[in-house]
């Protein structure tokens, strides 16, 4: 370990995600004085986390390999118990730093919080107001905030979900959010490689909607009607081709594969690495998804997004008029995206919209923070007794 006057940051991640947005904290980390980032993977998602891990060129200090095949919330829990406390007491850090709503950050803030010590959230005060959309990530981020010790909001609009909560506005900091940092970072250092099939559409003048479908409370009924809506969408555009990449979870293949591998100009790909995804979503006319990231993310690139759920955590895009949430009937995502693909001024409106989440600038802004905290501050004072 480096000496005890350096002020220690434990980063502890499990998804992809997480990883990728907290990616550009971590190299300002690194890049920072009297700093030393300690990183922790859970590894809740083994081959996902991994493919981001090796994009952004992290190197893990401790990996708790906890995943599973099928395994449970109650497991992942269980496991990131179990195993992180013994390496949080080992490193003894003055910061322990979370992102988002996933498992891996509930029970690591928890975990922290057992042993009395401070917790920072990055994309903190994302809210539904309803514990089961999206589930369990609505439950994972209230209890996230009622631990954490300093809030890194991404918008106005969450700082004031926290603040009605009841938590103080010293502790609170709106930052923009680092997916759109993450984002920036990939376009400009890495070439674009299309999966085949998209890039002969692409060739041959077909406009590109990119779709993602994978949350818990699309699975079943609700996840066919999507594929229902693709197949009218492309029925009644003929110039336009429909990328699905699908989720590795049996939940979403069994479904896509059921409803969609027959179908003209509609093509099925395999879980995607995030700079194929980046530079797919910056081809893409329209994007339709349940993902909350690319809400944030396609923005940034100007792409409209249409949400696939019934709520949305992030209102601000909905205000911008950068998102339009859908819900998951088939009749009311077909008449929303013909209405886009069939009317330029729609569609001008939305692509024009500005982007509510940030400048690329997040990163910096968090780190300053936590360099200017209090526990920092003394460690630097006591190295220069």
């Amino acid at each position: 370990m480096t000496p005890t006057t350096i002020c220690r940051i434990a980063v502890v991640f499990g998804t992809r995600p997480e990883a990728i947005k907290l990616a550009p904290v971590i190299q300002q980390l690194q890049a920072a004085a009297a700093v030393e980032p300690v990183l922790i993977a859970t590894a809740q998602h083994r081959a996902l986390l991994d493919q981001a891990v090796a994009l952004f060129q992290l190197r893990p200090d401790y990996d708790l390999d906890i995943m599973q095949p099928r395994q449970t919330l109650f497991e992942i829990v269980q496991r990131v118990l179990a195993k992180l406390p013994p390496i949080l007491a080992e490193v003894a850090p003055d910061w322990v730093l979370v992102q988002g709503d996933t498992t891996t950050a509930f029970a690591a803030t928890l975990a922290a919080s057992y042993l009395q010590l401070p917790v920072a959230h990055v994309e903190a005060g994302l809210r539904t107001y309803d514990k089961t959309h999206p589930f369990p990530e609505e439950i994972n981020r209230h209890l996230v905030s009622v631990l954490a010790d300093l809030h890194f909001a991404p918008t106005e609009s969450a700082r004031q979900n926290l603040l009605r909560e009841g938590i103080s506005d010293a502790q609170i900091h709106v930052t923009g959010n680092s997916v759109v940092d993450a984002l920036q970072s990939i376009l400009r250092r890495t070439e674009p490689v299309l999966p085949e099939p998209v890039r002969e559409a692409l060739a041959c003048g077909k406009r590109l909607l990119l779709v993602t479908a994978h949350r818990r409370e699309n699975w079943g009924p609700p996840l066919r009607r999507i594929c229902r809506a693709l197949t009218e969408i492309v029925a009644d555009n003929r110039d336009v081709v429909v990328a699905f990449a699908v989720h590795p979870n049996p939940a979403v293949q069994s479904v896509a594969q059921a409803e969609l591998r027959h179908q003209h100009d509609i093509h099925l790909l395999p879980p995607l690495d995030y700079a194929t995804f980046i530079h797919l979503m910056s081809r893409a006319t329209l994007i339709l998804t349940d993902s909350g990231g690319i809400q944030e993310e396609a923005p940034s690139l100007g792409i409209p997004v249409l949400v696939l759920r019934e709520v949305t955590e992030r209102p601000e895009g909905v205000v911008a008029g950068v998102l339009r949430v859908t819900g998951t009937r088939t009749e009311q995502i077909v008449q929303t995206a013909n209405g886009l693909l069939q009317s330029e001024d729609a569609y001008r409106s939305m692509s024009g919209a500005q982007n509510p989440y940030g400048d690329g600038r997040a990163a910096e802004r968090i780190v300053r923070i936590l360099r200017e905290s209090e526990p920092c501050r003394a460690k630097r004072a006591k190295a220069k007794e």
